[in-house]
């Protein structure tokens, strides 16, 4: 896996840096021509789907074109990369996502339909955020310290949920189990709504939440939030502390949304679509909605993003490694 991952990191180095580096244009003449089509990862009415639905009404109206939000759920957002990855690369249609489907998954899956990199162009970073850590809100316990407490005097385990094998929440909780020597088993959900419903249901123990989700499920007095995995706390929900704050280490990887069209598209279209990107994420309605969905807003540039990646690509493996996760 080390020599793949050397590699891996080559490839960064001579292709996708090479391709944001490439000199771009403001404009794209002709460009859009037909309907755009925005894939999410997730579920309709997930988080990433909301954000690209916000982002394709902007698109709109300022190109004065037809956007189509068209979830592609499953298989931990392989069916939706796939689908991008294999569309006419003229920038119709572009894939809104988290790291999970061109980071986690190429490590842990090295078989996958796409390459992340070669089968995908990098537009923007539109922001960044971690998951929580939830439980329902009549748990006996209110912060980390006391949920590893009693889930290390439960003989049978306690059982978390996450939207898919994998995904970073999956990861960060097979850390804290190895951490600790708590008993946490994980079961894989095609989408956050519906590992929650089980937690609701008391068929989960605990879960795992994205920031806006694990708000306003807080605010309807239905969960709890233990902590925050990243780098700092959530504008949102300030209050709450991240994992390093509450004295646990290796959780300080954040999460970030970004979009991508398929490799090979015009550097014109490129540049459109990364001037728009940027524009939008810092218009202030935006980025208020992206707040209040617990991301920061960020809104990089192709080349950032790049370098963005290949700073966070040796950082998940090392995770993956420390977690013992493994595809499934």
């Amino acid at each position: 896996m080390r020599q793949d991952r050397r590699k891996f990191t080559t490839r960064l180095g001579a292709g996708l840096l090479g391709m944001a580096a490439s000199p771009l244009w403001a404009q794209a003449p002709g460009f859009p021509n037909k309907v755009i089509r925005i894939v999410p990862f997730g579920t309709g009415g997930g988080p990433i789907d909301g954000i690209a639905r916000v982002y394709g009404d902007k698109l709109q109206a300022r190109w004065s074109q037809s956007v189509v939000v068209d979830p592609k759920p499953g298989a931990s957002g392989i069916l939706a990369a796939d689908f991008v990855a294999k569309a006419a690369p003229d920038g119709h249609t572009v894939m809104f996502t988290l790291p999970l489907t061109h980071v986690n998954n190429h490590i842990l899956q090295p078989k996958l339909p796409y390459h992340p990199v070669n089968d995908f162009q990098p537009l923007s970073m539109l922001a960044t955020g971690g998951p929580m850590l939830v439980a329902r809100a009549n748990a006996p316990y209110g912060n980390l310290a006391e949920f590893i407490d009693y889930a290390r005097k439960q003989p049978k385990g306690l059982t978390y949920g996450t939207w898919g094998t994998g995904s970073t929440a999956h990861l960060f909780g097979e850390l804290l189990r190895r951490q600790t020597g708590a008993n946490l088993i994980h079961a894989a959900y095609k989408a956050e709504a519906a590992a929650h419903n089980d937690l609701f249901g008391e068929v989960l123990d605990f879960a795992w939440a994205n920031p806006s989700t694990a708000r306003n499920q807080t605010q309807g007095g239905k969960m709890k939030v233990l902590g925050i995995t990243g780098t700092s706390r959530v504008s949102t929900m300030p209050n709450v502390p991240t994992f390093r704050e509450q004295g646990f280490n290796g959780f300080d990887i954040d999460s970030w949304i970004g979009v991508y069209a398929p490799a090979r598209t015009p550097q014109p279209v490129v540049e459109a679509w990364a001037t728009a990107l940027r524009e939008i994420t810092a218009m202030p309605d935006v980025a208020a909605r992206l707040t209040s969905f617990g991301f920061e807003p960020l809104g990089n540039t192709p080349a950032q993003f790049t370098e963005r990646y290949k700073a966070d690509y040796p950082r998940m493996a090392e995770l993956i490694k420390a977690a013992g996760v493994t595809a499934e």
